[in-house]
């Protein structure tokens, strides 16, 4: 039972996309006898500076056929789809002769680190030929097909997409949060004029089938987020975590004529990007949940983006959904102290409000990619991470206040050092200052950015078993 996995033959200009190349394969495949089980949409670490758009790969399942045979066609149908004339794009394929059911563990493993790691294509490769697999690279060049000459890790023909295409293969075993997206394509003459999709459709689809289906719209700023903005052959996608009920949902859109439609399992909308982590212990270019205390009262920057600062606490709550921790020994420290800049940038909307309303001593989780860079309001490099979620564990509920004179009900004045403080008016005297309650606009739990800002790998908070109270957008 080979698998047929591919990766990098799309283009951010020039369109094309994977899936539709994986779905253009899965028809090839059957008309040459063979039966395609699971279609399996794979995402990848989305830090990768390579990545054309969405950093996903596409693996089928296919019975009936022989190795052989389901590499040729694959080959031949990646020529003719894949867009490999652009800088960016790196098409690769891997076939390999393994049931799903019997993926060797390492195979698993590089599946895991492809989504958390950069990952040389070497290792990729290796690892290939180690179990046998076969596979190729794609470019104007020409094609290398397993290890020859043309195989080679910068510039030229290098089949960059076989990383991906080798994780996509070893995912079954890697991942066991799957959910569903339903895609619908246009016609290929169609690519690169304005989708014809009717919102009020979408919208009225959308309604019926929350949450099981989610992040098909955005209800706060009126966006329709399955329909992309960019040039290519995808005409809207619905993701959910039933395949009926994408359906049903896709089934009630009114949209200019469908060329074909495929239904994916996927790892997206789970979280499997997270690791947990500590202030000063993070990796550049890899996703997070850190516990942390609030250190600096948030403050918006030029472009919109909020800032704000953390330093490292005691843990205080499980996972947020998230996946298992990053071995220790592949971590790089940085450099300076355990503050944690963390940012919420513009095109996240609402939820920076979420992020001004902290305050210093607010205990929180916070989750998103790790980026070193240099800050112009601090000498060392530091760590960002871009926020996707924060789980807010504890709020500063009271803070020290000058008091009011219990018998005038007016604010009193010091006494001077280490004397208190005195009513001008009645002389009424207190000792110190004293707590005042404070209204917070938050309250215990998680929070998102929202569906029109969200990662495909994103788990949405919708979708349950986070370890606190959660107050989903939609």
């Amino acid at each position: 039972m080979p698998i047929v996995a591919l990766d990098d033959t799309d283009s951010r200009e020039r369109g094309m996309c994977t899936t539709y190349v994986g779905a253009r394969l899965a028809e090839r495949i059957a008309a040459a006898g063979g039966r395609v089980g699971r279609r399996l949409l794979v995402r990848l670490n989305p830090a990768v500076k390579h990545k054309t758009r969405g950093n996903a790969a596409v693996a089928l399942h296919v019975d009936g056929i022989d190795t052989e045979a389901a590499f040729e066609v694959a080959a031949a149908t990646v020529r003719e789809f894949a867009v490999p004339t652009d800088p960016r794009t790196s098409p690769g394929l891997v076939v390999a002769d393994v049931d799903p059911a019997a993926i060797p563990s390492d195979v698993a493993a590089f599946s895991q680190r492809a989504l958390r790691h950069r990952i040389a294509l070497e290792e990729a490769l290796s690892l290939a030929a180690s179990h046998g697999y076969r596979h190729a690279a794609f470019g104007t060049g020409g094609a290398g097909v397993a290890g020859d000459a043309n195989d080679t890790d910068d510039g030229g023909v290098s089949g960059r997409g076989r990383i991906g295409a080798l994780a996509a293969v070893g995912a079954p075993a890697a991942f066991d949060d799957w959910t569903v997206e339903h895609i619908a394509y246009r016609k290929l003459d169609r690519c690169g004029t304005r989708r014809a999709v009717d919102a009020e459709s979408v919208f009225d689809a959308a309604d019926a089938a929350y949450p099981t289906v989610w992040d098909t719209v955005d209800r706060g700023t009126g966006e329709v987020v399955c329909v992309p903005n960019a040039p290519g052959p995808i005409l809207y996608g619905i993701r959910g975590d039933d395949a009926a009920a994408c359906r049903t949902v896709a089934a009630s859109i009114e949209s200019e004529s469908i060329a074909r439609t495929e239904t994916f399992l996927t790892n997206q909308g789970t979280d499997a990007h997270l690791a947990s982590g500590t202030p000063g212990t993070l990796r550049d270019g890899a996703g997070y949940r850190v516990d942390g205390v609030v250190v600096t009262d948030p403050e918006t920057k030029r472009g919109g983006h909020v800032h704000v600062d953390i330093t490292g606490g005691a843990a205080v709550g499980g996972d947020g959904g998230g996946a298992d921790d990053i071995d220790g020994t592949e971590r790089g420290a940085v450099d300076g102290d355990d503050r944690l800049r963390c940012v919420a940038f513009k095109p996240t909307g609402r939820f920076r409000d979420r992020v001004r309303a902290l305050r210093p001593g607010d205990r929180v989780t916070v989750c998103g990619e790790h980026e070193r860079r240099a800050l112009p309001d601090r000498a060392d490099e530091a760590g960002t991470v871009k926020l996707e979620k924060l789980a807010v564990r504890d709020l500063v509920r009271t803070e020290r206040a000058v008091p009011t004179c219990p018998d005038c009900e007016r604010s009193m004045s010091s006494a001077g050092r280490d004397q208190g403080y005195r009513c001008r008016d009645c002389g009424t005297a207190v000792s110190g200052k004293v707590d005042r309650d404070l209204d917070r606009a938050l309250e215990v739990g998680w929070y998102e950015v929202p569906p029109s800002a969200r990662r495909h790998v994103a788990k949405p908070l919708v979708r349950g078993g986070f370890d606190a109270p959660t107050h989903p957008e939609r």
